[in-house]
């Protein structure tokens, strides 16, 4: 098993023990992104903002991967208010078609650095 870990600046740089993807064996793991802007680090303002960023992340790092958003088969969204179901359900559909990945959409109490919105994904390279 040939384990590769993923690295872009166009994407916030990890914030803990953490990559911000690993490939094995034609799949690749990407780990959660939050709203942070990867040239300030900062987190942008705003729910809509943040998801923007949150799909913005994940298509850099799935790039760097090799793959596109298209490759991914598997998205997990946390939000601290399920009350932005909806939006965030109108601008995945800017970053993502038909068929669309299999996720989840969870609310959780509180995100890193205050974020109000997380995704994680897998992706799997053809």
């Amino acid at each position: 098993m040939a384990k590769k870990i993923i690295h872009t600046d166009h994407a916030p740089k990890a914030i803990g023990t953490y990559s911000q993807a690993v490939a094995v064996n034609g799949t690749v793991y990407l780990s959660g992104q939050i709203g942070l802007d990867p040239a300030s680090m900062e987190l942008v303002e705003g729910i809509e903002a943040q998801v923007h960023r949150v799909f913005t992340n994940l298509k850099a790092v799935a790039e760097a991967a090799g793959g596109s958003l298209a490759d991914v088969v598997k998205l997990n969204i946390f939000l601290t208010d399920l009350g932005h179901f909806a939006l965030v359900n109108s601008i995945m559909s800017e970053y993502f078609s038909e068929p669309y990945p299999a996720r989840a959409a969870v609310g959780v109490a509180t995100l890193p650095r205050g974020a109000l919105v997380e995704a994680d994904a897998v992706m799997v390279l053809a």
